[in-house]
């Protein structure tokens, strides 16, 4: 008889990592406006999941969060063997990277009957778990994505707990999911981006609720928790190209050069100017493949006074030159656009 503990979700929801016992002031709306505005997103797969009463699906280790909104339906999801979460409509659960998961419905005696891979099918980029000739009880949207701010700083990285909120129709989270279904579905120009733009609008809801939660789960990420060293950061994220010194950030973070660089240092896993230089690298990638400026506006645009200083950092980050990285990039939208 399946028997496992169940906690309700009102006692899960916004739950991630424990804050720092230093961490007692919020991060203040403007950081966290610069930050959701540089967000990186890349939808790296979505699934539709349609689960019968008496069934469960087992999804495996995956190194990236995962997204789970259920459409209807009530069920349970145990994340890597703990605490089953009960789920509703309109529930959504960020999933941490590497965490394995089992989604399952009662029903019938014993345990739920696995669903086998024989009823996974692929589609234009949309895996679909269902079990024919059976009538469903959950629908779920399910996906795989990446949260970054440039190649090295991912905001879902650290992530040990799952963050749950309880959403409402009103939010229209379903309808943004469908949307991108719809997307990868026709394969049109731009896919890519449009994908991304949704679920972007789906990280900011999930933000924006924690903001007026009781428990802001923003601040118990590694990288939000502590306020003095995010302030610098979103500094850094909103202008990359300005001249910033481990002096001048520190100054903005209120600390001194040393405990600065510590802190940051232990929060990143990287110095500030290694992380400076990724989104510098950053810029001018955006730059390239959005723009017309030459490569010695898009140098200076990034933080750099000399080409030659610029092009050698763009090819250790890209493996290219920039002029090499534009032509290649405008020869593949023209390649979309044909």
């Amino acid at each position: 008889m399946h028997t496992s503990k169940t906690i309700p979700t009102q006692a899960l929801v916004g739950q991630n990592v424990s804050p720092p016992a230093t961490s007692t002031v919020k991060l203040s709306t403007t950081d966290l406006n610069n930050l959701m505005q540089a967000l990186d997103i890349n939808v790296i797969a979505l699934t539709e999941l349609v689960l019968p009463r008496g069934h469960r699906v087992e999804f495996g280790m995956i190194d990236v969060p995962g997204i789970h909104y259920n459409l209807s339906g009530v069920g349970r999801m145990s994340i890597n063997g703990g605490p089953e979460i009960p789920l509703r409509p309109h529930l959504l659960i960020i999933v941490p990277p590497n965490t394995p998961l089992t989604i399952e419905v009662a029903g019938g005696s014993g345990r739920p009957k696995l669903v086998t891979r024989d009823c996974w099918s692929h589609q234009d980029g949309i895996l679909r778990v269902a079990v024919p000739n059976e009538q469903p009880e959950i629908v779920q949207i399910c996906g795989f994505f990446n949260a970054s701010f440039g190649q090295s700083v991912k905001l879902f990285g650290e992530l040990r707990e799952p963050v749950i909120e309880q959403f409402e129709p009103a939010d229209k989270i379903d309808l943004k999911l469908r949307e991108a279904m719809d997307e990868l579905l026709l394969q049109e120009v731009g896919v890519g981006a449009m994908t991304a733009s949704l679920l972007k609008q789906i990280i900011v809801s999930l933000v924006r609720r924690s903001l007026r939660s009781s428990q802001r789960w923003t601040e118990r990420f590694s990288i939000l928790a502590d306020r003095q060293v995010t302030r610098a950061f979103a500094d850094m994220v909103a202008r990359p190209g300005a001249a910033h010194s481990v002096q001048s950030l520190a100054h903005s973070a209120g600390l001194s050069r040393s405990a600065f660089m510590a802190r940051f240092s232990n929060i990143f896993g990287q110095s500030p100017m290694v992380i400076l230089r990724d989104l510098r690298m950053r810029q001018a990638a955006i730059d390239l493949t959005t723009t017309t400026m030459s490569i010695d506006v898009v140098a200076l645009n990034a933080g750099y006074g000399s080409r030659s200083s610029f092009v050698r950092a763009f090819r250790k980050a890209y493996n290219r030159d920039p002029s090499d990285y534009r032509r290649i990039a405008k020869d593949g939208k023209a390649q979309k656009d044909i």
